[in-house]
Order: structure tokens, then sequence, then C-alpha cells
């Protein structure tokens, strides 16, 4: 058994390539905590890794949704976006969908990512395919992002404050990456922004 430790923040496709990688050299992910990352021996490229975001979601569908995965063959592990070492925190997200507007250690907080193993077939690993779900999945990923820009925009105007700055350039960063991504998935739909 092997442990690493990292932190990917938000970083999907990132935290999935270095999962893939480890699975490459021939280690298999079985257990994941704040930053660790527990993996047993297997046979290098026998694994192939996603990881989803599901901060969005409630605790029921978030829970529901990895039984559904779990129940087509995948493996599933929720996995922590934050650092934040509390107990008993509760955090508000106004951009998720009901019931996961208010996330508690009961619910979905440190539950932001899904973790997703499969079985290496020699096919690439998405779980988004139809057009329609990559968009409403991008859309999800863009909520935090636009949200904590008009939060910490007006917030480092204001206090003239260069960490507020900071997580507005940050955000916008973020918000553009999945804007260009969106704007991509349009184009190749013909769909136009709602």
């Amino acid at each position: 058994m092997e442990k690493r430790y990292r932190y990917f923040w938000t970083l999907l496709a990132a935290q999935s390539r270095w999962l893939n990688k480890m699975a490459d050299r021939g280690l298999r992910l079985s257990r994941t905590e704040k930053l660790l990352y527990e993996f047993q021996p297997c046979a290098p490229g026998q694994y192939r890794y996603c990881v989803e975001f599901v901060a969005h979601l409630s605790r029921e569908k978030a829970e529901d949704y990895a039984r559904f995965l779990e129940d087509c063959g995948y493996r599933t592990w929720f996995k922590n976006a934050n650092l934040n070492w509390n107990v008993g925190k509760v955090v508000g997200r106004p951009w998720a969908e009901p019931g996961g507007r208010l996330a508690s250690n009961a619910t979905t907080y440190n539950r932001e990512l899904l973790i997703v193993e499969k079985e290496n077939d020699g096919k690439p690993f998405r779980l988004h395919t139809a057009l329609e779900d990559q968009i409403r999945y991008r859309k999800a990923q863009r909520r935090p992002a636009l949200f904590l820009l008009a939060v910490m925009t007006p917030l480092a105007a204001l206090t003239r404050s260069w960490p507020a700055a900071l997580f507005a350039a940050l955000a916008l960063a973020v918000l553009i990456r999945h804007q260009l991504a969106l704007a991509g998935l349009k184009k190749q739909g013909g769909i136009s922004e709602d």
C-alpha cells in the first residue's frame, strides 16, 4: 500500500491525469481523505479515473448518482475540494440547486468531488457523452466561479484588498475557462446561449 499527499482544489482534469498516471504505474486508488490518496498494487494501466464536480447537488442526488455509477460497474469515492478542517461547519452555496444550497458535514461539505474508477477497456473515459449533458455539467461548474467573481470584485474594489482581488482574478480565470468550453460545445452542437 502506498500513500501520497496531494491537493488539487477544483482542478479536476489535473487530478484525473494524476490518478491515471498512478494507475499506469500499477497503483489503484483504494482510499481518500483530505490530502491523502492511498493506493494498492494492480496491473499497470488496468484502471482509468475521472473526477466529477458534484458540489451543486444535494446529498441525496449526489449519493444516488454515485450508486447509479456503481450499479454500472464503476467504483466511486467522494472527495473534498477545499481544505477547511472545521467540524460542524455550515456553508452556503447560493449557486447550487435546492437541497444543496446549505452544505454541512452531514450533507455535502468536503464531498464536492466524485472520483470514478473503471476497468480500462481501451476507450476514453468520459461520464458526459451527450452534448446536452456536457453543457449542463459545464454550467454547473461555472456557477461557483460566477458567484465568487460577483462577490469578490466589489469587495476588492470597496476595501482595496489584494486577497479579495486575487480571489476575483482566480474566479475570472476559471469562469473564462468554463465559458470558452461552453462556447465550443454550443458551436459544436449549433446551440445558442439561453
